[in-house]
């Protein structure tokens, strides 16, 4: 869909033009699963779809929620913003806006306004699409409520990319306060700190980054959606935080650390006896070497050295499916698909895992074959048809119009 259509679609739902179009892209994590909320650091990267917001101010002290990919209508006033029943999409829009408020007091809901979501990200597939739908209503109420003359950005911010964190920050809190979602930090600033033909090597602890160079000469990035929706809240994501943390209490009585991440390879064949729940020791033996894993396939990058970054995804999605076991036969299915077609550098589970996609390094002369073979053996084994993506790597969210 064009902006164009967007705005004739939100001229024809509310009887007058949108003032403003904002966008904020979706990811995909390249390498770094499951690390991030045990200390380490993760490679997403900011794609060319995510979600668009149209808005305009109204004079009836309510603010109008209309979704292009949802039936549901809202209308709230703006002095009654509260978590809407039922999981209401609205939820989203209205946390990032309560939390504007509450974060930087000066920020002030001085009318009522009129607004228009689309998405073009995926749904359920582990791509991030309520991230984008977060950070560009963060991006878009913090201009409206907080307009700043001390260095053009709203909030009272003057560099970028404090001001970009601070956006990815609040989106965070709307997902833990108003969807219930315990996520950690990359979704959303990927989201708000994403660059053109660049990936974010993230430590999500301290929010240091790097924005590195992706450059895949004859090499595309495809995404392979199972449409076996993910469960990011489920209780077996739950279960792989507290294991992990076992872990760490009992690594701590041999070699007191904070979390698992501290680990060096070196490191784990010292403690790891100290480990006694067998399960916890798989999830932990999982995350040190994913770490390590990130840190190599980073500087792979960096030297040009594709096959070997192709080479440790591959290695990550053994290991998410071994030791962490969140890949399941629909992730599973398609990355070994993958590994058996020519051009195919290394392919691997993104996300939270339980469903959603996967992502691949394929040579271009080789990307029909792909389809067309982990298609079909993805279809024969699971009866579900999956999706592809030729991923573009894009800019973080800004306002178009």
């Amino acid at each position: 869909m064009t902006t164009q259509e967007m705005q004739a679609a939100f001229e024809q739902a509310y009887g007058h033009k949108a003032e403003k179009v904002f966008f904020s892209p979706g990811r995909v994590n390249l390498i770094g699963e499951h690390t991030d909320y045990n200390g380490g650091c993760v490679f997403p990267c900011a794609l060319s779809f995510g979600a668009w917001l149209l808005i305009a101010k109204n004079e009836d002290n309510v603010l109008r929620f209309r979704s292009l990919n949802m039936p549901q209508v809202y209308e709230i006033a703006i002095d009654a913003i509260a978590p809407q029943p039922d999981r209401a999409w609205c939820n989203y829009s209205l946390g990032c806006i309560e939390i504007i408020a509450r974060r930087h007091p000066e920020a002030k809901l001085e009318s009522g306004y009129d607004l228009m979501y689309y998405g073009n990200v995926p749904a359920g597939a582990g791509l991030s699409s309520s991230a984008a739908m977060e950070v560009v209503t963060a991006r878009a109420f913090t201009e409206e409520m907080a307009v700043s003359d001390r260095g053009g950005y709203p909030c009272g911010y003057t560099d970028e990319k404090a001001y970009r964190t601070e956006l990815a920050l609040i989106g965070q809190a709307c997902e833990h306060e108003y969807a219930g979602v315990m996520c950690g930090i990359m979704d959303q600033f990927a989201s708000a700190q994403g660059k053109k033909d660049h990936a974010i090597y993230l430590n999500c602890d301290t929010m240091e980054f790097e924005h590195v160079p992706v450059k895949l000469e004859g090499i595309k990035v495809v995404i392979t959606n199972t449409h076996s929706p993910h469960h990011l809240d489920s209780g077996a994501y739950n279960d792989r935080v507290r294991q992990c943390k076992t872990a760490v209490e009992q690594i701590s009585k041999v070699k007191p650390i904070k979390c698992l991440a501290e680990l060096t390879p070196e490191d784990w064949k010292e403690v790891e006896g100290a480990i006694t729940d067998p399960i916890a020791k798989k999830r932990a033996r999982h995350v040190v070497g994913e770490v390590a894993r990130t840190a190599a396939a980073v500087e792979a990058l960096k030297k040009g050295e594709i096959a070997y970054f192709g080479e440790l995804m591959t290695a990550s999605h053994v290991s998410l499916r071994d030791d962490y076991e969140v890949t399941g036969k629909e992730l599973d299915t398609l990355a070994e698909a993958a590994w058996q077609v020519e051009g195919v550098l290394g392919s691997r589970m993104t996300g939270g895992g339980f469903g959603g996609c996967t992502v691949s390094l394929v040579k271009d002369e080789a990307i029909e074959e792909f389809k067309a073979f982990v298609g079909k053996e993805y279809e024969e084994k699971t009866g579900l048809k999956a999706d592809f993506y030729v991923a573009e790597i894009g800019d973080g969210v800004m306002r178009l119009a």
